[in-house]
């Protein structure tokens, strides 16, 4: 306890209702204790660092960018009643484009342009077509049945692709090859044997069997073949 505290009254008054008088001289003695401060404090200012080469130069480039979009962002700005609707509009447009290819892939193919004319049947070339059924029949005699129709589809659809290019896309599934009108029916036919087996093998995640590669050759070979057959036949 300090001297001045010591110095004050002890007790209050007995009468709690009389107020203790000012006493002027221990006023005086508790301002000049020095455990207590009553001068104000003086703070010093704190200089800010000083920015680096690296910031200043992030500034220069924030300002120079600022003054170069400043026209277009008043422009924006004036124009933004309109500009929201035209945004909004292309954003709907993108979604509703986006979900017809996504539900409507035997509508999208149709609408494509066939090279060849209507009902124009279409093979490929005989000495291709025995090349790789000689390829599929070789890795099917080791029992690699899968391996074999696999092969059998990307061939074909390499193929197509290169008798028909606006056909085929990177994006192309064997699906929607085999809706294509452009096609031949025995070509679609075909290719919807052949791809059910791959999807099959490989979102099933079950092994192909003879059977399934029986009906995928026998259906390419029906198709790319017919005509190669057809002259057998007359001659």
């Amino acid at each position: 306890m300090t001297a001045a505290a010591q110095n004050l009254p002890a007790n209050p008054p007995a009468d709690e209702g009389t107020a203790l008088a000012f006493d002027g001289a221990a006023w005086e003695r508790l301002r000049e204790t020095e455990d207590i401060q009553f001068a104000p404090v003086d703070i010093p200012m704190i200089k800010p660092p000083e920015p680096s080469w690296f910031e200043k130069m992030l500034a220069d480039v924030f300002a120079w960018l600022a003054d170069l979009f400043a026209p277009l962002g008043r422009l924006l700005g004036a124009s933004w009643w309109w500009l929201q609707w035209l945004l909004l509009a292309l954003v709907a447009a993108f979604v509703l484009v986006l979900l017809w290819r996504t539900f409507a892939p035997a509508s999208w193919a149709r609408r494509k342009p066939a090279v060849a004319a209507a009902g124009e049947e279409w093979q490929p070339e005989a000495a291709a077509t025995l090349a790789l059924l000689e390829d599929a029949d070789r890795l099917a005699a080791e029992g690699r049945f899968d391996e074999a129709t696999r092969l059998l589809l990307q061939r074909s659809v390499g193929q197509i692709a290169a008798a028909r290019p606006t056909l085929v896309e990177p994006s192309t599934t064997a699906r929607e090859l085999s809706a294509l009108p452009a096609l031949p029916e025995a070509a679609r036919t075909a290719f919807r044997v052949i791809a059910e087996r791959v999807e099959r093998s490989l979102f099933a995640l079950r092994s192909l069997e003879r059977a399934d590669w029986e009906a995928a050759r026998a259906a390419y070979a029906e198709f790319a073949l017919a005509r190669l057959t057809a002259q057998g036949a007359a001659a």
